[in-house]
Formats: C-alpha cells, structure tokens, sequence
C-alpha cells in the first residue's frame, strides 16, 4: 500500500476540511459537553469529526490499523501492525467548549515507531499544516467550507524550523496544561519569551520558525502528538523525552500514553539545554 506522505496529504486534504466544517458547525448550532471516564471534556463534534476521518481512512488505505481518541475511549483498540494512524479529530476541546480558537483536527501516521505524516487542521483559524515528504511541510489557509480540494488547489508555503539565537530563545508552552515543571524549565533555560496556546498548534509554531522549543512536561496520548511530530520532523526538527531520546509510537501497553517531552527546532538546541 502506498502511504507516501505526499499522496497522503492530497487524499486526506479533503477529509481534514470537512471534519473542520462540522466542528464549526457544532459550534454555530450549539452542543452538549460529556464527560469521559478520564473527565475530560468530549462533544458530538468530536464522535463527528472522527467519523469522517475514520471513513475516508478506511477508504484510502484499508487495512492500516487506526487508533482514534473516540473509539479508544470506548475501548476500541485494534492490533497495531508496523504502519497504523493516530487521530485526534478534535484536540484542543476544551479550547472549543470554552469558545476559544486554538482547537485542532489530528492525522499521523506511525511507521515502525516513528511518525511519517501529519496533518494538523485549525478550522477557526482557516490554518492547515501538513508534510508533504520526508524532509517538507507546508502551511495552508483555506476555509473548512472550501469542499473538495486537493493540494493543487490551494497554495502551499513550505515552513522551516529555524536556527536558535541562544539569547533570544522562544518557548510555546500549554494553555490550559501549564505546570510548576515547565515554569522551572523556562526559567532554567533563560528562554527570553514564552507564548501560551492550546492543541497541537505548539508544534506548528516551532516548525514554522516562530518559536524555538516547546516543553511538556505530564502525560499526552500519542494522538496528541503524533501528527505535530510529523510536522516538526520534515521541517527540520526533533522531539525527544526528557532523556533526549527520540519520542516513540505504539505504546500500547501504557494506554499510547506518552512521557514528558521537549520539541526542539533544530538539534544545535540540545546541548545548550539542560533537562
């Protein structure tokens, strides 16, 4: 099966617009708030959303194992082969319940541990990340009410991570998630400004150039980060657990529950940061 990331970025462009088209609806008509086992928030645009992703990839590349922040929470948990997705369809939701804008749809692909594609889709913000090759990523505007469209449609931006100055470090850190660990590493690391936002978009702003690391420190599911890994990747930089090892995919045994983690531009950072 083809899984190439450029062919994977044009089939599921369209998708990734539409479940952005139905959480926006959602928004407009109004929703209820659940709550999971976990407590955390989950809404009839979250099970929508999922659904459109889950169909289009069953219909793209069937087969390929996908594990899905709705359906895990239901307890369904495929065997995992060495390709399988991770979606989020709609990360950030308490970002979305609060009437904020930083909420995000989630699409990576794992293979042999190691994310290979992502695609990260702000449908208030009309912003869309995606690689389209091993060492590429682009940034896309387009409305979720843009329909069916693939990437030569739309006009793409390639983004770069970018070198750090060591005096003038940026950090993204977590809106909503922010903690006692990550106030110590920011003012540890002498970072000269911090921006706070919610959802996967963190990862988009280091792999813009906007920012130079990002910090998270407490637990993640590996929906959560996997296609802002991807993207980070193909624009030249590198995420890592505390250790400094390169962060990994597929623990099914913890629950795909991830370890702190840093989100580094570009490697020259790791020496110069102690964690």
């Amino acid at each position: 099966m083809d899984l190439d990331p450029n062919r994977l970025a044009n089939l599921m462009l369209a998708p990734a617009l539409a479940a952005g088209a139905a959480i926006m609806r959602h928004r407009r008509t109004g929703f209820t708030v659940e709550r999971k086992t976990d407590s955390s928030p989950v809404t009839a645009a979250d099970r929508e959303a999922e659904e459109i992703i889950l169909e289009a990839l069953a219909r793209y590349a069937p087969g390929v194992p996908v594990i899905a922040e709705e359906a895990v929470s239901r307890g369904e948990r495929p065997r995992l082969d060495d390709a399988f997705f991770l979606v989020d369809p709609l990360d950030g939701t308490r970002e979305f319940v609060s009437g904020g804008t930083d909420f995000t749809v989630n699409i990576g692909l794992i293979v042999e541990r190691t994310p290979r594609f992502g695609l990260i889709y702000a449908p208030a913000s009309d912003q869309l990340f995606v690689t389209v090759g091993s060492d590429e990523a682009v940034e896309i505007r387009v409305s979720p009410e843009a329909g069916p469209v693939s990437l030569d449609d739309v006009q793409t931006t390639p983004i770069r991570t970018r070198e750090p100055d060591p005096a003038r470090l940026v950090a993204v850190a977590s809106r909503s998630h922010r903690t006692p660990d990550t106030d110590r590493f920011l003012a540890d690391s002498r970072i000269a400004s911090c921006r706070n936002i919610g959802s996967s978009l963190k990862f988009c702003l280091v792999a813009r150039g906007d920012a130079d690391i990002y910090p998270r420190f407490g637990q993640t599911s590996e929906w959560d980060t996997a296609a802002g890994h991807a993207i980070v990747l193909a624009a030249g930089g590198l995420v890592t657990t505390l250790d400094k090892h390169p962060l990994e995919y597929g623990k099914s045994e913890s629950g795909f529950t991830n370890p702190s983690f840093v989100v580094w531009g570009r490697s020259s950072l790791l020496p110069l940061i102690r964690l």
